[in-house]
């Protein structure tokens, strides 16, 4: 894709509304690249910059899931966990979009260079609210890191020590209200000491793969199917997806979902005996309802028979 230049300001058309939810809102956004993706549902990616090849490796998956996901990803560009999300997202066919804390045309740190030219050739962006040509400056990378919080509907961090940059864009993304995930880590390790503060604190805690899938699908509403033509999954009737769309928001007992559809207690076991039957939900050790795994792995959304919604 051509790379253009683009200072956008509040009240332009591909100005992000989710960045006019900031208290102290940018009124310009210096951007390269392909402004049309800065408001498209996005995960943030973000950790240490000394991380570890734990920190590294949870990064690159959570940024893999996402871009399977029709995510965009979102990152620093630093060092460390950034990169490392950064590179997973356009290497797997995904978008990306760097946020900088100097000017949009200032490659820093040098080593982004090349995750910089290949975010700008997939249809990705680079953005920032410092001017076009200004340098390094410690004030910036706050602000920066607001920015990395607004941009996505939630923040993943794979390690945080405290303080750092990384929590400080955590706590920007509290403020915003977006949703949190963390991935706990060595109480010994300083690197995880933010991480696992978050967890203890309310963010969802991710402890493999299906967790970040059901972390997504809750989040970006996608619910997906890996075999189309299953048995019954073009014949669940309205009830049937009220229900399965509930479920990926949040798993519910069994009164919840009595409530929500309307039936009584043996009609609801009725509904999700056949719902189980399909492999579509699972019980729960606490006794609630949650989508499979078999449904989160699917390749098309949930109640289109096969054809792909974008």
């Amino acid at each position: 894709m051509a790379e253009g230049t683009f200072e956008l300001h509040p009240g332009d058309a591909l100005y992000p509304e989710t960045v006019l939810e900031l208290s102290d809102v940018p009124q310009t956004l210096y951007v390269r690249g392909n402004p049309e993706v800065l408001s498209t549902p996005a995960l943030s990616i973000i950790g240490a910059r000394k991380a570890s090849p734990y920190g590294l490796a949870v990064a690159e998956l959570a940024a893999k899931v996402a871009v399977e996901a029709g995510v965009t990803v979102v990152s620093g560009g630093a060092v460390g966990c950034d990169q490392a999300s950064g590179w997973a997202a356009v290497n797997a066919g995904g978008k990306h979009v760097v946020v900088l804390g100097t000017g949009a045309d200032v490659v820093y740190p040098r080593s982004s260079a090349g995750l910089i030219t290949r975010t700008l050739d997939t249809g990705g962006a680079v953005v920032s609210i410092s001017p076009w040509g200004m340098g390094p400056r410690k004030f910036a990378f706050p602000r920066r890191n607001r920015v990395i919080a607004a941009l996505s509907q939630a923040l993943f961090v794979s390690e945080a020590g405290m303080p750092s940059g990384t929590f400080s864009t955590a706590e920007a993304a509290m403020d915003l209200g977006r949703d949190l995930l963390a991935v706990p880590g060595s109480i010994l390790s300083p690197e995880s000491r933010g991480t696992n503060y978050l967890i203890a604190n309310g963010a969802c805690c991710i402890i493999d793969e299906e967790s970040i899938e059901m972390a997504i699908s809750r989040i970006y509403g996608t619910l997906r199917y890996s075999r189309p033509d299953a048995p019954g999954i073009a014949d669940l009737d309205q009830t049937q997806q009220t229900v399965m769309h509930a479920l990926i928001a949040s798993p519910l007992k069994v009164d919840d979902i009595a409530a929500l559809v309307s039936l009584d207690a043996v009609g609801v076991l009725k509904l999700l005996g056949s719902l189980e039957l399909e492999g579509l939900i699972e019980r729960m050790m606490d006794g609630r309802y949650a989508p499979s795994k078999f449904a989160l792995h699917a390749q098309t959304p949930f109640g289109h028979n096969g054809k792909h919604v974008n």
